[in-house]
């Protein structure tokens, strides 16, 4: 009995039933960058996950992931709930890499059923990383005499005024060992059957490839964009509904360069350099 209402409406309105796909931009480092400036966080992302999961008649939810990596506890609590909510609701997963889908951004594109890249995206870099600096000699020529007090011995670790312990850098070296570990087992469950055999030295050594590369070792599924893609999938006629999350300069509403001066200012003129460095690494 519905069948002429349907009809009519399909006429007046021609998108009228058509798919709606829900698309979650995930752009950005992850991880809290400074006080005035705030990456990709679970709780940056999580309203706009539940969201888009929400919608009872999407077909599937798109994830657009254009990341070069952060904090490896965000880039799993990120996965974590993407995968929750993909199971809780019953949902087929895409993910879309744009220009850098590497380190932790490509933890995140693990919680997709498909990865879809373009020729050019990087994508990969599976690995951990932590740096610094040692001012040891520079204090020293200075004339700087460095105090701590401290009530655990292990409690200035790898502190860039005193000379490197090589027990404090094993220390660390296992630490970084336990956390590639858990990104390899991340890998391996959800990309395990389509990885390249005998390609395990390569694949998870840190290394990074363009978008083809990674299709032929099985870090991606396919090279395309999200329109065509989708519109392939779902029909001519899907609609998109875009959930994004707006950043400023200094990371939240209501904080202007008046708000940030003097050492605060500088503070996020440093956080935006460390940002680019964290970008530049990838951009060929």
């Amino acid at each position: 009995m519905f069948e002429p209402i349907t009809a009519a409406l399909g006429r007046v309105f021609p998108d009228y039933g058509a798919p709606i796909v829900p698309v979650v931009r995930l752009s950005g480092t992850i991880g809290r960058v400074s006080r005035f400036q705030s990456g990709l966080t679970l709780a940056a992302v999580s309203p706009l996950l539940r969201k888009a999961f929400s919608i009872r008649s999407a077909p599937a939810v798109a994830l657009i992931v254009n990341s070069p990596g952060g904090s490896p506890v965000q880039s799993h609590l990120i996965y974590k709930r993407i995968r929750a909510l993909a199971e809780e609701k019953e949902k087929t997963v895409i993910v879309f890499a744009e220009d850098v889908c590497a380190s932790g951004g490509y933890m995140i594109a693990c919680a997709g059923d498909e990865i879809v890249v373009d020729p050019s995206s990087i994508v990969g870099s599976i690995g951990v990383v932590s740096a610094g600096f040692g001012f040891v000699e520079a204090i020293r020529k200075l004339g700087v005499e460095r105090r701590v007090y401290t009530s655990g011995e292990a409690k200035v670790i790898l502190d860039p005024f005193q000379p490197e312990k090589p027990e404090d850098v094993a220390r660390i070296r296992a630490i970084q060992e336990e956390v590639h570990d858990h990104f390899i087992e991340i890998v391996r469950t959800r990309r395990g059957e389509v990885l390249a055999k005998d390609k395990d030295d390569d694949i998870f050594s840190g290394q990074f490839w363009s978008g083809k590369t990674a299709i032929a070792l099985g870090l991606a599924d396919r090279t395309g964009d999200l329109r065509s893609t989708l519109r392939e999938r779902f029909g001519e006629k899907v609609r998109f509904r875009l959930f994004s999350t707006e950043r400023s300069f200094f990371g939240r509403k209501g904080v202007g360069i008046g708000g940030a001066l003097g050492g605060a200012f500088s503070e996020a003129i440093l956080s935006e350099l460390d940002e680019r460095l964290l970008w530049d690494r990838y951009r060929l």
